[in-house]
């Protein structure tokens, strides 16, 4: 059954992209489609827990070394990203910045 709702949602989907196409032109359809896109990958996220729920794992039982292993490297590597992409739109804030000065 639930197959089913799956290939009648993807129809319906599929659907509301050719009426969107063909009604407002390919534009604004292609942002609809991501904002609808958007929304389902968070619930998607959400619906899995997120690393909250990974987190809950580890705290509440015995886990496995292996697994804390990862979600150390996981919670670094996150950081490490995050501090790299502060560090680049500084770095195109002070270029645009200075673009705007010589204009």
């Amino acid at each position: 059954m639930t197959g089913v709702i799956l290939i009648v949602g993807v129809i319906a989907v599929i659907a509301i992209i050719l009426s969107l196409l063909s009604a407002i032109g390919s534009g604004p359809a292609a942002l609809v489609i991501s904002l609808i896109a958007i929304g389902i990958s968070i619930l998607a996220y959400h619906r899995t827990g997120g690393t909250a729920e990974l987190m809950r794992k580890i705290e509440s039982g015995d886990p496995a070394e292996d697994l804390k292993k990862q979600m150390e490297a996981l919670t670094t590597m996150t950081n490490s990203l995050r501090e790299k992409t502060a560090d680049a739109l500084d770095r195109l804030e002070k270029a645009i910045r200075k673009t705007d000065k010589d204009e």
